[in-house]
């Protein structure tokens, strides 16, 4: 029996599920030439620089005859391993401009071994993998990633730094042929000078002086090349969301935002967004180091999600990025492992409290209930209300507090976490505020914010938590339990706390008769409390007694795993690759704090205190 559903034209075998089948094949050609060009770009660079490996009868002609082919040659050899060293990691992403620098290189690669060595192994090795280029050509159709000018910097430090090491080695690889005991900054001096085209302080005998030179002359005209061809390049931006996609996302929110709390988190502008063919559904994503991360579930109607998924995958498709997605619910793991092919690791748990059933009542509640008790009775006071209710001096005082207040440099968050507070669009979104009479402070008696936003119409997920590192201690809780207490004024009924990571393993692993296995599992997660406030956050969450409701990382392969987790951290915040900007105020930065880790070092203190 033939099924259709959005976006999939299937009979029995689906087409994604056919791509599915090839995809291993499909991905091993690239790879194996990734692998393969990585070594012969080595061979070419051993034998522009090491004597003994490129020692034949021709070499020993050629070397002696200044400016004739051999130094050429060896200059071309060193440059061609250079650029195919570079491009190995390009072939085995299908990237099409790769292979075609890869196509040119690798004759020039051939004939270098040839002409310079007499190799007839090398020249072949060479010509073999052209062929294989050729033969497999349109396994290599993979667009670009987006770029931008920093790339260039990048470019020239890591290269100015491989030419400087490399070049140490060229210099240092002729022994016998050295006038004199050069000092390590004699050859140092040499490879700069030599990087930039002027002889420098070594010399050498019997030719070898040719050989030397125009090898550091490829490289300093290598580093120079790329890195003037990577800054005039046109940029091409990463994604962003536009007005009219957000228009169309805030509409599916509208008709299906109660099913996912991380909804919301989907208007983030800096996120890319993919419908389905109907246009009732849409995956929003970020590509962060090759990684395309989705967060949470898709939006919209349910039925309509296969639809943004293939979208989704085939543009990962398009470009060789590696599809991830990072906090979806068990019905979304569902969806995109069955539709994809791909797995799902349970990630940790999003605390979810009803507020009909939370209550400071009872010998469980005694902590939170005390504390409360005990910051109300220092002279704070709450106010719980819409963004739409405060006026814009109170909104610009607050959104100022909270940038200030942040307990990091770096901005954090992606996908639990919104990038802004008080936006006109947003008016639905909740705010919490304590307040006490301060005439010291800058913000006057504002002590400290929690931000919500909609969860569909009766619902309402944690974005931030910031508080006035002079406050006391248990502001945090001081306000969750305002905002839960506001919750039945302002229509809502259930309220998405932190998201606590691992959070079914550090309970199992304290409980009596938990094996050894479990327990060093819970030990290290401590360890690792120390840096990520893991077991922190978990045990702050449980204060309010919620329900947990678990999270899950969806991935194509366990060895992707290490690669999606470097990008989450790279979107998160917690790792920054970008170039420092040290003229940037710190009171300029927009605040994108993670979920979960919204407490910060405020929450550890606070829950050690309690």
């Amino acid at each position: 029996m033939s099924v259709t559903v959005d976006g999939d034209k299937s009979g029995l075998v689906p087409d994604r599920v056919r791509r599915i089948l090839r995809g291993p094949r499909a991905e091993s050609v690239p790879a194996l030439v990734g692998t393969a060009c990585t070594f012969i770009g080595l061979i070419d660079i051993a034998a522009g620089v090491f004597p003994r490996f490129r020692h034949s009868r021709m070499h020993a002609v050629v070397e002696v005859l200044p400016g004739a082919l051999g130094p050429f040659a060896a200059a071309l050899s060193l440059s061609a391993g250079v650029l195919l060293l570079l491009l190995a990691h390009g072939l085995k992403r299908h990237k099409r401009r790769a292979w075609r620098a890869a196509v040119v290189l690798l004759p020039a690669g051939a004939v270098a071994q040839f002409a310079y060595r007499n190799s007839i192994i090398g020249a072949v090795l060479s010509l073999a993998l052209l062929a294989l280029l050729l033969r497999h050509r349109r396994e290599f159709a993979a667009l670009p990633d987006p770029r931008s000018r920093w790339t260039a910097l990048a470019n020239f430090v890591l290269m100015s730094a491989g030419s400087i090491g490399l070049g140490l080695v060229i210099v240092s690889a002729h022994p016998s042929k050295v006038i004199g005991s050069p000092s390590l900054t004699d050859r140092l001096e040499h490879v700069l000078f030599g990087l930039l085209g002027f002889e420098g302080p070594v010399g050498y005998g019997g030719g070898v002086d040719w050989t030397v030179g125009y090898s550091l002359g490829a490289l300093g005209l290598l580093t120079a090349v790329t890195t003037i061809y990577l800054a005039l390049r046109p940029e091409s931006p990463a994604a962003r969301l536009s007005e009219d996609d957000e228009a169309r996302l805030r509409e599916l929110l509208a008709k299906h935002g109660s099913r996912d709390s991380l909804g919301h988190f989907a208007l983030r502008r800096d996120k890319g967004v993919v419908f389905s063919p109907s246009g009732k559904a849409a995956v929003c994503y970020r590509v962060v180091s090759g990684v395309m991360l989705a967060s949470g579930d898709p939006i919209g109607d349910v039925e309509a999600w296969p639809g943004a998924i293939e979208r989704f995958m085939d543009e990962a498709k398009a470009h060789s990025w590696t599809p991830a997605v990072m906090g979806c619910s068990e019905t979304g793991g569902e969806v995109w492992t069955r539709e994809t092919g791909l797995d799902a690791l349970e990630l940790g748990d999003e605390a979810v409290v009803d507020v009909a059933d939370f209550s400071l009542t009872g010998r469980a509640m005694r902590n939170v209930r005390q504390m409360v008790k005990r910051i109300e009775r220092g002279g704070y006071e709450t106010r719980v209300r819409r963004v739409r209710d405060l006026s814009e001096g109170e909104l610009n005082r607050i959104r100022q507090a909270a940038d200030d207040w942040r307990g990091t440099d770096t901005e954090r968050g992606f996908s639990m976490a919104l990038g802004r507070i008080g936006d006109p669009s947003d008016g639905d979104s909740v705010i919490a505020t304590a307040h006490k009479s301060d005439d010291e402070s800058p913000y006057g008696d504002l002590k400290a914010v929690l931000h919500f936003v909609p969860w569909g119409t009766d619902g309402m997920s944690l974005d931030l938590m910031r508080r006035d590192r002079s406050a006391d201690p248990g502001m945090n809780e001081l306000l969750i339990v305002a905002a839960l207490q506001a919750a039945p004024r302002l229509g809502v009924a259930r309220v998405s706390l932190n998201f606590a990571m691992f959070r079914s393993a550090l309970a199992r692993g304290e409980k009596l008769g938990a094996g050894p296995v479990l327990r060093t599992w819970r030990g290290l997660l401590v360890f690792l409390s120390r840096w990520f406030q893991i077991e922190s956050l978990y045990k702050f969450n449980a204060k309010f007694r919620p329900r947990w409701e678990p999270r899950f990382v969806v991935f194509r392969k366990t060895r992707d795993l290490p690669r999606i987790g470097f990008a989450a951290m790279q979107a998160e915040g917690f790792v920054t690759l970008a170039p420092p900007r040290p003229f940037r105020r710190r009171a300029a930065r927009s605040a994108r704090p993670c979920a979960h880790i919204r407490p910060a070092a405020a929450v550890e203190r606070e829950a050690q205190a309690a």
